[in-house]
């Protein structure tokens, strides 16, 4: 039975491959069924090892793991640095054939990335705390500082994540993104760009005041969007997206708002 893969929605450059996981095909049980492939969400060690061993299979390349820690370090793979123990890292990004550049995800961003000519590749773990830190600017960067190549030469894909009708936030991400809240207007919905005290450091648009029923101030954030605007001013060159929400399709995808304790999902892409 092949593994049900959800392939990017772009035009593939040439020699480049490119896949995400869903939740099924694996072997865990539980609150992990079934394609599990994180290692420190409590799941069967042995199981997970199956499941990756599945997925390795299916992309025909080797998956290279990072300790992600909603950051912005960018890993160059190679095969010296794919057998080292991995270092703390949100993005990779390799130009050595059969290296599959790989991030996990459970309601965080993928963010895939090739060259138009596909002599590079790269993935970025976008979560709002790395997006905000400027973690696809990091990625970005160190792919045209090791190819050569600019900005306008990379076309990137942003997967399924959690969507702007689920990611409610606090002031806290507000923040982190350059957006200062004030008090006009609350108590119905509308754009927080229009209370920005700081325009030219902001992220406008891309949260919506949506308070919880007893006046708590919270708002809708579009993590797409966000991604969008910061790899457009980054200069990169396409940008296709595939919109799924991940809390809001149990049947696909493992989603941590949505379930707490639950699996990964892995986006990856290699040089064929």
């Amino acid at each position: 039975m092949s593994l049900p893969l959800l392939r990017p929605a772009w035009a593939a450059p040439p020699r480049v491959g490119a896949a995400m996981s869903l939740r099924e095909g694996g072997v865990s049980e539980g609150l992990f069924a079934s394609l599990n492939l994180g290692v420190a969400v409590g799941d069967d060690g042995e199981t997970v090892a199956e499941n990756r061993a599945r997925f390795a299979a299916a992309l025909g390349a080797r998956p290279v793991w990072l300790r992600q820690v909603h950051g912005v370090e960018v890993l160059r793979l190679t095969a010296e640095t794919a057998n080292a123990p991995p270092g703390p890292a949100d993005a990779a990004w390799t130009d050595e054939p059969g290296l599959a550049c790989t991030v996990q995800v459970a309601d965080c961003l993928p963010v895939l990335f090739a060259l138009r000519d596909g002599s590079a590749v790269a993935a970025a773990h976008a979560g709002w705390r790395g997006l905000a830190a400027g973690v696809l600017e990091a990625t970005v960067t160190a792919l045209c500082s090791g190819t050569g190549a600019a900005p306008g030469d990379v076309q990137a894909w942003l997967g399924p994540c959690i969507g702007p009708r689920r990611f409610e936030v606090g002031a806290d991400v507000l923040a982190a993104f350059g957006q200062v809240p004030g008090q006009v207007g609350f108590g119905k919905e509308r754009r927080v760009s229009a209370l920005c005290q700081e325009p030219e450091r902001a992220d406008p648009g891309y949260f919506s005041y949506r308070p919880r029923p007893d006046g708590a101030p919270r708002w809708l954030a579009d993590l797409h969007g966000l991604a969008r605007g910061r790899l457009a001013a980054a200069g990169v060159g396409a940008v296709t997206a595939t919109p799924a929400c991940t809390v809001e399709d149990d049947s696909a995808f493992f989603s941590f708002r949505r379930d707490g304790l639950t699996g990964r999902m892995a986006a990856a892409i290699w040089r064929l």
